[in-house]
């Protein structure tokens, strides 16, 4: 991407956008999974995935929780009960490049230690549609789901039985007595063109790609409606099994094939790194002619035991990776420029441009990330731009036009105010060293109207309380009225009957809007520990940050009590919060400084009053290490370091980046410094890693 190169970005900055593109995208992942209209490519979402994670590999104690690095999916719509999914459908990592599958390859033979061991791959066509979990019981059909947000999904079940490729019984003999097979459904070229030929004669909705169309088409009310859709189905993976049915992927393959499925034909198994780079070229090659939409190509580890052991980071598996097709391009008009505020006061430069076809879907906005980008590219208002959407999902200026640039175009001046009714001034954020990075905050915080209605749209969003009815129009009308300013009025607005039966009587709501908006609120007064904390939209505390600390502090009392004395700088409960995992200097900075501020603490206790905050789920309580505080250092030779922290979160210990009095164990390898030293002087417990295995093993 043509942003500032991200080894030249300063921490500061590198924060900074972890959080815009965590926001930004979360809001084309609301667009394309539940209303089957994207707004953006694939490959824009994904040039803005990859920086996000080139970002967090450069900055590792920076990730967030709500990273899309971390992201599955969207939640489930209302309309359809939910499916708890027996296994968790995971997403994968994308790589772009040779040289990402090159290094896909060498993780790899890293993590598993194999020297020069060749590893034996399966190359499979990404299908662009929508992905599905079908469980069978006793070789029965007996329930159908969507992916949703990887845990819970959406019961089409009806639905999926009227696609000719899924099998209602299972074929042959040697399934599992339940297992649930994973797969995409889509829609083919053909069968797309005719769909909307059809609908458009009739005056009905017009979808704008085949993947929409599958989607929209596969959750209908009506099942009767699905049933008229030519949908198809590829198998190409399981979830939840009583029982292992294959020792490989490719066998597991030849498996599905065998029980009924359609499995791509294009599947390859491979040898080694030049297996997956000729592979891709292939798949590349064969991509226009194959009836369908590809978007990449899959690459797993061939062998199932050694997709256990390599496991999961996040919410990706180490042993699997998407390598994703370039992005596609077009040109046009750059028509102006104007800014956004976010929560944080941080102030987004957006294009706003001639509506434009890009990747089958059109483009209107694009982000333009910060004054220097604006002043690097040297875009003009009027310019003809070369617009791209990368991953095929996020639009974004590649360069402008110079040839066809108006006569009358001149440099843009960033605007030295913010755009709210205030117009507080824009000041430009200096890192600790007194350096200045890109990024431009509104001053007016908590003044400022567009920050405190962000705060809010953050607060009711899917991944924090996950409040439907209440859209971004919405919060903003009731911000404007009143109605609502901070988190806790949206509970106080649901018991006021008085503005309750003032709204029924305006245009777009009713008894049953009001109804519906009312149950949505209250069914989020049970809310969990992480999602509380995440819904608070403290800086540099995502998703990943909130469940590590839920986890660490077990209950809301004890986290907010120790808050309030972090908050008042005591160095005790700075250093519990620094042992915490992946918890840094950065996270302790914005809790002290959030829970330091009158006006937050304030809005905290008056939330917490409207609520019934679940304590942390309990980790596992029947192993030698649960519950005990791990800290690994020094050189693992038969374990890597993420292997053994995987194993030890696994076994419901907490792992820690720093020794305490508050740590159980230490396992010292070669090289251990001063961790181990500080283990020593406090009398702590140190296994060798030889000892630490025989302890998890036995």
């Amino acid at each position: 991407m043509p942003e500032k190169p991200v080894a030249d970005l300063s921490e500061a900055e590198a924060l900074e956008e972890l959080t815009r593109l965590a926001d930004e995208m979360a809001g084309h992942d609301l667009r394309y999974y539940q209303d089957e209209a994207p707004t953006v490519t694939d490959a824009e979402y994904d040039a803005l995935k990859r920086r996000n994670s080139e970002i967090e590999a450069r900055f590792p104690h920076l990730i967030r929780d709500n990273s899309p690095s971390l992201k599955v999916g969207a939640s489930r719509a209302a309309q359809f009960a939910p499916v708890e999914h027996g296994v968790p459908m995971l997403s994968l990592d994308n790589a772009f490049s040779d040289e990402d599958a090159v290094e896909f390859d060498a993780r790899i033979r890293r993590f598993l230690r194999l020297d020069e061991t060749p590893v034996a791959y399966t190359a499979e066509p990404k299908i662009d549609g929508l992905s599905a979990s079908l469980r069978y019981e006793k070789g029965v059909l007996v329930q159908g789901a969507t992916r949703g947000d990887g845990r819970v999904g959406e019961d089409v079940t009806a639905n999926l039985r009227t696609l000719s490729e899924i099998p209602h019984r299972l074929k042959g003999s040697g399934w599992p007595d339940v297992i649930e097979i994973r797969g995409e459904v889509y829609l083919g070229h053909a069968e797309f063109a005719a769909l909307n030929a059809a609908a458009a004669e009739a005056g009905e909705k017009i979808y704008v790609n085949p993947r929409n169309s599958a989607s929209g088409s596969l959750r209908q009310i009506d099942p009767s409606i699905t049933a008229k859709r030519p949908l198809r189905f590829f198998a190409y993976a399981w979830g939840l099994i009583s029982g292992s049915f294959a020792e490989t992927q490719w066998e597991a393959l030849e498996k599905l094939r065998a029980w009924g499925f359609q499995v791509t034909p294009q599947a390859r198994r491979v040898e080694g790194v030049e297996g997956l780079l000729e592979a891709y070229q292939a798949m590349q090659a064969l991509r226009a002619g194959l009836g369908y939409d590809i978007d990449g190509v899959v690459y797993k580890v061939d062998r199932l035991d050694w997709q256990q052991r390599l496991g999961f980071v996040s919410r990706a598996p180490r042993w699997g990776i998407a390598r994703k097709f370039p992005a596609e391009q077009a040109r046009t008009v750059l028509e102006d420029i104007t800014l956004q505020v976010g929560r944080t006061g941080a102030v987004t430069p957006v294009a706003r441009v001639k509506p434009v076809m890009v990747g089958g879907v059109t483009v209107v906005n694009a982000t333009l990330h910060n004054a220097d980008e604006i002043a690097r590219k040297d875009l003009r208002i009027g310019d003809t731009v070369i617009i791209q959407r990368a991953g095929d999902v996020i639009p974004q200026i590649v360069a402008p036009v110079l040839e066809e640039r108006p006569a009358d175009a001149v440099p843009f001046e960033f605007p030295t105010h913010c755009p709210c009714p205030l117009h507080t001034l824009l000041a430009r954020e200096t890192t600790a060293g007194g350096a200045e990075t890109v990024v431009r905050r509104c001053t007016g915080e908590f003044a400022c109207p567009f920050q405190r209605v962000e705060h809010l749209k953050h607060f009711v969003s899917r991944r924090a309380f996950d409040i439907e009815g209440l859209g971004d129009k919405q919060l903003q009308a009731f911000f404007d009225e009143g109605l609502v300013r901070e988190p806790a009025d949206i509970f106080r607005l649901a018991r006021n009957d008085e503005v309750l039966t003032a709204l029924k009587a305006r245009d777009g709501y009713g008894e049953t809007s009001i109804a519906n908006l009312t149950a949505s609120i209250d069914a989020r007064r049970r809310i969990g520990l992480d999602r509380f904390i995440f819904g608070l939209g403290i800086r540099h505390i995502g998703e990943t940050t909130a469940v590590t600390l839920a986890r660490g502090y077990g209950d809301a009392a004890s986290f907010l009590a120790a808050m309030d004395k972090v908050a008042a700088r005591d160095e005790e409960a700075m250093a519990e919060l620094d042992a915490l995992d992946q918890v840094g200097e950065a996270v302790i900075e914005a809790a002290a400084s959030y829970f330091a501020e009158d006006h937050n603490r304030r809005i905290v206790q008056e939330l917490v009053g409207e609520l019934d905050i679940q304590d942390a789920e309990k980790p596992k309580t029947d192993t030698a290490v649960a519950g005990k505080t791990v800290v690994f250092t020094g050189a693992l030779e038969k374990l890597t370091r993420d292997e053994a922290k995987a194993q030890a979160e696994a076994l419901g210990a907490k792992v820690s980046s720093s020794v305490s009095k508050k740590t159980d164990l230490v396992v010292a390898g070669p090289g251990a410094g001063s961790k181990l030293k500080t283990a020593t002087e406090l009398g702590i417990q140190v296994l060798t890693e030889d000892e630490w295995i025989a302890l998890v093993a036995g």
